[in-house]
């Protein structure tokens, strides 16, 4: 008889472990839809919890850094914890964490904000930024993904793509425009890149958001395959193009000290 019960405990144990994963990951693939986070009760109604249930798993999934909650609403948004557990991680260690020191550093130097970034499923994902403590500023949200052609991070990823790679991504792409600027055809986005190559990194004349400037550097890992790049971002009138290649050469100078961490 004790025999029966402990076979049912270790059944039931099993179950209540198979259901509060499931529950957990729904948790995560219900977040993942929505970049400006939902509280705990909109959580719970939308897949038909229990709010006590919800709130048991988001307060420990915020304790171990999956999950942030907002001050101002309380919402739970999704934290870059996710992202480094995919193609950020190069020799075994987290891009983000071999970025940060080189992030704040290149945001001191040059006064705007700066961010890490990726190209994923044929798209630029900003994994982490330091923002700019001018008063006017500009920022992206970590997760945010933005077309590759468009941007600086984008660009100076593109430049170092093995051929084949480049040549699908413009058979994936629609190159459509944001801006006047914005690069909308192969042949331009091609002379383009050619240029980033020769000057060792990436502009962007506002053409995803107009007002915005960007330069970025790729980094490189030790087979030379561009896995990520550090970008300035900031408003066109304190970034002018004549800042660029003061702020190419710092940025280019942050990649080189974000490839020394991941070969060292």
């Amino acid at each position: 008889m004790s025999q029966l019960k402990s076979g049912q405990s270790i059944a039931v144990s099993e179950q209540a472990a198979s259901r509060s994963t499931e529950r957990t990951l729904a948790i995560l693939e219900y977040l993942g839809r929505f970049r400006k986070g939902k509280s705990a009760s909109e959580i719970a109604r939308a897949l038909s919890l229990p709010v006590n249930t919800v709130g048991r798993i988001t307060e420990t999934m915020n304790k171990r850094g999956w999950l942030y909650r907002r001050e101002d609403d309380r919402r739970f948004i999704l934290t870059n914890r996710v992202t480094d557990l995919t193609r950020p991680q190069v020799n075994d260690k987290s891009l983000t964490m071999c970025a940060w020191d080189a992030l704040r550093s290149l945001r001191d130097q040059t006064g705007e904000t700066t961010q890490l970034a990726v190209m994923t499923e044929a798209k630029c994902l900003i994994l982490e930024q330091c923002v700019s403590d001018q008063p006017i500023k500009v920022s992206g949200k970590v997760g945010m993904r933005v077309p590759c052609y468009s941007c600086a991070p984008g660009k100076s990823i593109l430049a170092e793509l093995p051929e084949e790679e480049f040549q699908s991504y413009l058979q994936e792409v629609t190159l459509k425009k944001f801006t006047p600027t914005t690069l909308s055809t192969a042949t331009s986005l091609k002379k383009e890149l050619e240029k980033v190559r020769e000057c060792g990194y990436g502009v962007d004349l506002a053409e995803g958001l107009a007002g915005i400037h960007c330069v970025s550097a790729v980094i490189l890992d030790d087979y030379e395959y561009p896995v990520g790049s550090i970008t300035t971002i900031g408003p066109a009138f304190r970034m002018p193009t004549e800042r660029f290649e003061e702020i190419g050469k710092i940025c280019i100078e942050a990649a080189a000290q974000i490839r020394k961490k991941i070969l060292g």
